[in-house]
């Protein structure tokens, strides 16, 4: 898997090893769902909560931070041999920060699972009706649970 991960605010630097937790992270989703690593990428963009609230307006028309967006790459034609993007993950450093905190977890076990919340939804994964939640919910915990955390919705 490729993952071109750009870090917008080096308030990010907190989180040591933050390009080691988003390959883990991707990885266990990726593999937990019985998808090929080999022949995608994803970019991951670890911004503050100014710039995911420009991008949340822009795309969704919600003028407010929010922790994670994920833009899913459909349909795109690709030359021979080179991987399937499967799209872009964006984080916001202070509505993570904030949440770990009020819901007592440590920022590294938050942001792990917000990147896999993330991927589930550029693999297709929503949380629009009940059914789809517990779903998504359920995928989520059994990935983090393989990776050694606990469930974020117990």
């Amino acid at each position: 898997m490729s993952i071109d991960i750009d870090v917008a605010d080096d308030g990010w630097h907190v989180l040591a090893g933050l390009e080691d937790t988003a390959h883990r992270a991707l990885s266990a989703g990726l593999l937990a769902l019985g998808k090929s690593e080999a022949d995608c990428e994803v970019s991951v963009l670890f911004t503050d909560d100014s710039s995911i609230a420009g991008i949340n307006a822009q795309w969704r028309g919600k003028a407010t931070p929010t922790n994670v967006l994920s833009f899913p790459a459909e349909g795109m034609p690709l030359p021979p041999g080179e991987p399937k993007p499967l799209g872009d993950i964006v984080l916001a450093l202070g509505v993570i920060t904030r949440e770990a905190a009020e819901q007592g977890k440590t920022l590294q076990d938050h942001t792990t699972h917000l990147m896999i919340h993330g991927l589930l939804h550029l693999l297709g994964f929503d949380h629009e009706t009940d059914a789809e939640a517990e779903e998504m919910e359920a995928r989520e915990a059994q990935i983090l649970k393989g990776l050694g955390i606990s469930n974020p919705y117990d």
